[in-house]
């Protein structure tokens, strides 16, 4: 049985190398520790999803979860038709209102997961402070590096990136305008805004 320790990560990690640990096993029963009740519930749903059948005990440290193939297939997801391409829209460097410092590390944790999807967006549009994720310094840009290899279009606001004194540092994508920006967002079949 593989195991998979996920105890001192936190939320989105645990969901994540879970997914990668079933999508790569062939079945056999997984034992999965994490370290706290909503970690455990979202891996649980995550599994169930899947077709597995999962049992909790109590854990050094947290839950050990026992991932058992069950009789039923996995969730079928229905997906919408839906012409044309998925755009995300990112227009700050945080995500919600509230807490800027909260609100940073859920955009690192979101285009962290986007990153993991099966199939990713085919762009990211970055305008007024969401330019600074595709800069140098970037905490995200590890994981924007991976979905522009993925064949991700990464484009950042120019006149932006001007304004923030920040044109000489991207390290990720291409440079575009604001007519290109509403020309993708017109013509995309899906908008993603954070």
């Amino acid at each position: 049985m593989q195991t998979l320790d996920c105890r001192r990560q936190q939320c989105p990690h645990p969901v994540i190398e879970t997914r990668k640990l079933i999508l790569a096993s062939s079945g056999e029963p997984l034992e999965v520790l994490v370290g706290d009740e909503i970690a455990r519930e979202n891996v649980t749903r995550l599994a169930q999803n899947q077709g597995y059948q999962v049992s909790t005990s109590a854990a050094e440290g947290g839950f050990a979860l026992r991932l058992t193939r069950g009789d039923r297939q996995p969730a079928d997801r229905a997906v919408p038709a839906v012409s044309g391409q998925t755009l995300v829209f990112i227009s700050a460097d945080t995500l919600g209102a509230g807490s800027d410092e909260l609100g940073r590390v859920l955009l690192k944790n979101f285009i962290f997961t986007l990153a993991e999807l099966d199939t990713p967006p085919d762009s990211i549009y970055f305008v007024n402070a969401g330019v600074k994720l595709v800069c140098a310094a970037s905490e995200v840009r590890e994981a924007l590096e991976k979905l522009a290899c993925a064949g991700t279009d990464i484009a950042a606001c120019g006149l932006c990136l001007e304004f923030f004194h920040l044109i000489d540092q991207v390290a990720v994508g291409r440079v575009t305008n604001i007519l290109d920006i509403v020309t993708a967002l017109s013509e995309a079949g899906r908008i993603i805004r954070p």
